[in-house]
This record gives C-alpha cells, structure tokens and sequence, in this order.
C-alpha cells in the first residue's frame, strides 16, 4: 500500500475522487435514461420502436443475471441479487483503494461499480433490471440491454487493458 493511500485511509485510494465521481454519473445517467423511457416515454406500452435499421428500443424486464440467468421471481430473490451488486460494489472499491489503482483502473471500477448500483436500484424498485436497447443486423439480435451494463462491460474492458499494460511492463524489465 502506497504512503498517499495509507495516509488517507484504507477506502480512499489515490485516484477515489475520480472514481467517485464517474460512479454516480454512471448511476445518475443509467437512472434518469430508465425514467425518462418508462415514466415519460412510456416504451412498456409502445411495444418494439424502430430507432434505425439496426437498433430497436423495447421494454425487456430482466429478474435474472446476464442473459436471464438464474431467474428471480420473488422480491427476496431480487433483493438477494441487489444485495450482491451492492457487496459487488463495495469489494471492488475496497479493492481499487488497496491496490493503489492506476487511473485507468479507477476509471473501470468506477464504471463498473454505477452500473452495477443503477442495476441493483432496479430490482428494488421494479422487481428487475430494465433492458432497452436492443442491436440487430442480417437477422441476428445481440441480447437487450442498458446504459448500465454498458459501463460494466466498459469497466471490465478497461481492467482487462489495464492488466496488459502492466504484463507488458513487466515483459520490457531485464531479467
């Protein structure tokens, strides 16, 4: 642990602020595109609207993870998975305080740690995550989805960038 982090305690790295900042701006943004198309728009009674040849908006509830997986009926289930995200969140930042993240890996939890609060908020408040952007070219359809988990798959992009600037780093070392 670097002196600047210990110095500032141990849930506040380096680069936190910036952290701090894109985390609620993800989470703001996610939540304020999610009310805007349910609230204002109303995409749950629309139907699938044709935005161009290859995007679609249409209200998908998911009351699973990923691609649906293990579905959660109950509010408990839901609960029980925003629970997770939360503890998710908190591990990650923990995590990027310790390490002493480099900017761009601050960055990235960051990202990932909005989206997987804006997803969370979700379920509390409508029993599942809201999907609404849904991509599509030659008859093929990638799985709905929302800024959210945009910033997650994002964020994890960006650590998996980060991980191999630092491997090449470590190849450019003598021996």
């Amino acid at each position: 642990m670097s002196e600047a982090t210990r110095e500032r305690g141990w849930l506040w790295g380096e680069h936190a602020r910036l952290a701090l900042i894109i985390a609620l701006l993800v989470l703001i943004v996610d939540q304020a595109n999610k009310w805007w198309l349910l609230d204002v728009y109303g995409i749950a009674e629309r139907g699938r609207v044709t935005v161009t040849p290859f995007l679609d908006l249409v209200f998908v509830k998911n009351i699973g993870i990923s691609y649906s997986l293990f579905d959660q009926d109950s509010f408990a289930g839901q609960l029980m998975l925003a629970g997770f995200g939360a503890l998710a969140s908190l591990a990650l930042w923990v995590w990027m305080a310790r390490a002493g993240a480099s900017r761009l890996m601050a960055i990235s939890i960051a990202l990932i740690i909005g989206g997987a609060l804006g997803n969370a908020i979700d379920r509390l408040r409508l029993g599942g995550v809201a999907d609404f952007y849904s991509l599509h070219a030659f008859g093929f359809y990638w799985y709905v989805f929302n800024i959210a988990d945009v910033a997650i798959v994002a964020g994890v992009a960006g650590l998996l960038y980060d991980s191999l600037l630092g491997s090449r780093k470590d190849a450019a070392k003598p021996l």
